[in-house]
């Protein structure tokens, strides 16, 4: 878990500087009309945080498997219309988010890292493969869509 909480620590403290070197049109274009922008991405990583925290705190008090709910990603964006959010906004919300995940991550007890939840149709992971698997999502939309300088 020490690599997961370093690697979300280090984009609590550097997205900020990716976004504050991109100009507005960058951060606010979207390269197809069906496609999110650089602060719509930035918006759905603070919605996976917000779904994310649940799990990780239910994983470790309800009765195993815990059944993961889906949410509906592309409604949460739209509703919360991060695309006329100030991108500073934002990337408080994101930083405030993940510093509540690495503190939940930090108390988890060791033997929890490996009770059990049903991400979908009777698939069971652990706690510990949820928790990876948030920050492997993370870091796919960070690397490959907020930091190319071409959003397409």
């Amino acid at each position: 878990m020490e690599n997961v909480i370093n690697g979300i620590n280090h984009w609590i403290q550097s997205l900020s500087k990716e976004y504050n070197s991109m100009s507005e049109t960058e951060i606010s274009n979207r390269p197809l009309p069906n496609k999110w922008s650089k602060k719509e991405i930035l918006g759905h990583l603070c919605d996976s945080a917000i779904n994310n925290i649940e799990r990780f705190v239910k994983i470790q008090y309800t009765e195993q498997p815990y059944v993961i709910q889906s949410y509906n990603q592309e409604q949460w964006v739209v509703v919360q219309n991060y695309q006329e959010r100030p991108v500073d906004e934002i990337l408080t919300l994101f930083q405030i988010l993940n510093k509540q995940v690495v503190n939940i991550i930090m108390n988890i007890p060791a033997a929890k890292l490996s009770y059990l939840c049903d991400i979908e149709n009777n698939h069971q992971k652990t706690l510990e493969w949820l928790i990876q698997d948030y920050f492997e999502h993370m870091k796919h939309h960070i690397n490959n869509q907020i930091l190319l300088k071409n959003n397409d």
